[in-house]
Formats: C-alpha cells, structure tokens, sequence
C-alpha cells in the first residue's frame, strides 16, 4: 500500500502508518448464513469483482425494511471471499472522526490511538459491512466520500494521517427503509452502487432459516410456525427474518417448558395458543388480536413430537 503502513513484528494488532501507531480491533469472528435471496447475493457478489486491474470493487447499499436480512446477507457473501471482515455500526450520535481513529488515554500522560473497524478494513484488506447506514448525518458520510470514489484514501484529522484503502478492501452498507432514517445527498447515494433491494422470502427460505435457529425443533412445529405467518400476511402484516425467528425462538422456549412440567397437563395452552401467545409478545396485541383464536393446525403439543432432543419426548 505505497509503502505507508508497516505492521510491527512483535504487535500483530497495532500498525505504523506515516510514523502514526494504530490498534487495530479484531475482525468479526461469527457465522452468518443466508438463505435465499440468491438475486441479491448474486448482484453484491458482482458489485465486489474485480480482475486485479485498475477497476476497483464498488461499494453498494443493501436497504430494505428492518429485520428482513439485509446485514446477514452482507455478513454471509463477505465472509465467502474468505477476507477479515470488519462489522461498524452507525448512529445517529456519530461523529466523522469516531468513523477513522479513536484516542485512548493510557496512563498519565500516553495516547493511545485505536483504529475503527472501518479504518482496519481500509488498513488490511478486508471487507468492511456499516450497519444501518442512513442513521448517520451527512458530515460522517462527507468523511467517506474519498473513500468510496476512485481516490480509495481516508484522512484523519485527528491522528494527522492519510490512509489509502487496500487493493482488497472491499464495503458495503446496509440502510433501513423507513421514516427514521436520514435522508441522504445525491453526492453520497452515487457513490454507493448498486442499490441492492430486498424483498420478503418465501416460506420455504423462512422455514430454512427457522431450521438453523432452532436446529432441535422438529418440521411440523416450524411448518406450524411458517403457516401463521402467512395467515399475519393475509391480515396485513408483513413478517421479517428476523420476527420469524424471535417467535420462534419464544415458542421453543414455551413448549419446552410445558413439556417438563408434569403438573396439570389437562390446563395446559395448546399450541395454537402458545402461538398468539408468541404473536402478542414479539409483534403486540394488536396483531394478535386480528387473528381467530381457533385453526386447523395442530391444537394438542403432548401429543405432537416437537423436538429431536430425546429430552424432551414424552415418558
């Protein structure tokens, strides 16, 4: 990277850049997984190509509605090109330079700078996801704007730095399609394309991710699971990732429950309860209370096999 930045051989995490010392934070060590969605993963997998010549990867915006998997996508296709990859969260209170370079005082009178997640992305290559762009004001996204043209540098006032991005260095930025969100200048929605829309998934991609939530959950308890959603789609609400899966991690936890209490099982609720029950507390009463407390699935949870774990069959 034109010679800037060394790595000290002795301290991994820190590096020089201009006769600056940087700490480095450590990359995002999780696993994320997406299901479905293969347009999108297609269309930010093509923004990111590049062939080694002078054509850089482009730096796109995933928006969609909160909850409907925009940052496990960017997660899941980051992780794929096998790059450290760097997850910031953006907020209404952030500063410009909270974005590039932090001081941290260490002991009496040493300063410390540490280096955002964003800035050690930039540093060694890796693929930087900014959660919940638009939550940001404009002057931190003026900061960025060297960054995310052909220019490819970051300044940072504060450590008295210019960074220039490494060839690998890849961003993308997910943005909430909702009133809470600032409204962002041409200058900066230019600069971050494509936009990646997303769309609700199908049940079956629902039920794919509910599996991997709940990997002892048995497929009629899912499938019950998926058909109520469906039924709050037809009553007007549309139902994300992410509400599946919070219903379905309270259903599990319930029905668990009631299966180790040995006590009245005649008064127990039936699952279809357990269900409005997962739908008053994750989504409100208002939702739940547009649906028919009676259904055709399955009302009778002692004698329906919910879990694989042998724990929690019936004796």
């Amino acid at each position: 990277m034109n010679g800037t930045n060394t790595s000290s051989p002795h301290s991994p995490n820190h590096v020089s850049i201009q006769g600056v010392r940087l700490r480095l934070p450590e990359p995002f060590q999780g696993r994320a997984t997406c299901h479905g969605l293969n347009l999108a993963k297609l269309q930010l997998e093509a923004a990111w190509f590049t062939d080694g010549t002078d054509d850089p990867p482009m730096s796109p915006r995933i928006v969609g509605l909160p909850g409907v998997g925009k940052t496990t996508l960017a997660l899941s296709v980051a992780q794929s090109l096998q790059q450290e990859v760097y997850v910031m969260q953006a907020t209404s209170d952030l500063r410009p330079e909270d974005l590039l370079v932090q001081p941290v005082l260490r002991g009496a009178k040493e300063i410390e700078y540490v280096a955002s997640p964003l800035l050690a992305a930039v540093i060694r290559g890796g693929v930087c996801v900014l959660d919940e762009g638009n939550r940001m004001s404009e002057k931190c996204w003026a900061t960025l704007a060297s960054l995310l043209d052909n220019r490819r540098y970051v300044e940072s006032v504060l450590a008295g730095v210019r960074v220039p991005a490494h060839a690998q260095f890849r961003f993308v930025t997910t943005m909430n399609d909702d009133s809470s969100a600032f409204d962002l200048p041409e200058y900066v929605t230019s600069r971050l394309v494509p936009k990646i829309e997303l769309e609700p998934l199908s049940g079956a991609e629902i039920m794919a991710s509910l599996a991997e939530a709940l990997p002892q959950a048995e497929e009629k308890l899912l499938r019950a699971l998926v058909d109520l959603l469906a039924e709050l789609q037809v009553h007007g609400h549309d139902n994300t990732v992410r509400d599946a899966v919070q219903m379905a991690r309270y259903v599990s936890k319930r029905l668990q429950m009631q299966s180790l209490d040995s006590s009245e099982q005649n008064t127990q609720p039936s699952l279809r309860e357990v269900l409005l029950e997962a739908v008053q507390v994750t989504l409100g009463a208002e939702v739940a209370d547009a649906l028919p407390q009676a259904h055709a699935s399955p009302t009778a949870p002692g004698g329906l096999r919910l879990f694989r774990n042998n724990d929690h069959d019936d004796k």
